[in-house]
């Protein structure tokens, strides 16, 4: 069974766990897509590809309950080593939190060392945790108490720098499945 036409890329952005109680299914289902599709298939690393928050949260009593902590160890290695960003056509740039006061130039993302864990602060964390946001003009705190959050002043800069059009996060829910933030970029 097709589930894809994969003559073309797909793109997820993340949190493959956490999210029900078929994070075992989902994330064996996407990872098999990967070995299958290895140059059309592109899994991105969220803030719950992570040991601290996915033990907290349901993937790993999941693993328990259904298998053993050997295999909640496995994936664990296994999103250690997944790429935090991709940037689509040079013109796109998608990541599952957003941006970080920390980053200045896409060669500080490449040089994120793989396989690795999510550190409480910085570059890395500010990729997966950071949020967009409204009211604010700037750098500002964070209601989750991790990272920060931005303004739309902060996302035309960093487009402006970078000669990109527009940023995709998936971090926050949102009615209709998708949102635009800073006059659509």
């Amino acid at each position: 069974m097709e589930v894809f036409h994969l003559k073309r890329i797909i793109l997820f952005l993340d949190d493959y766990v956490d999210r029900g109680k078929q994070s075992l299914v989902t994330i064996c289902f996407l990872l098999a897509y990967k070995i299958k599709y290895p140059e059309n298939f592109f899994l991105l690393r969220g803030n719950h590809e992570c040991a601290s928050i996915n033990r907290i949260y349901c993937f790993y009593d999941e693993c328990k309950r259904r298998y053993n902590i050997k295999l909640w160890k496995t994936f664990t290695d296994c999103f250690n080593c997944l790429p935090i960003v991709a940037i689509v056509d040079e013109k796109v740039f998608c990541c599952h939190g957003g941006l970080s006061p920390d980053l200045h130039s896409m060669e500080q993302i490449r040089r994120i060392m793989r396989p690795t864990d999510v550190p409480e602060q910085g570059l890395l964390c500010d990729l997966l945790w950071s949020d967009p946001e409204k009211d604010i003009t700037g750098w500002g705190e964070n209601d989750r108490g991790v990272s920060f959050t931005f303004g739309a002043d902060v996302v035309t800069k960093f487009l402006h720098n970078h000669d990109l059009d527009l940023i995709c996060q998936a971090h926050q829910v949102v009615e209709d499945g998708y949102d635009f933030f800073a006059k659509r970029q």
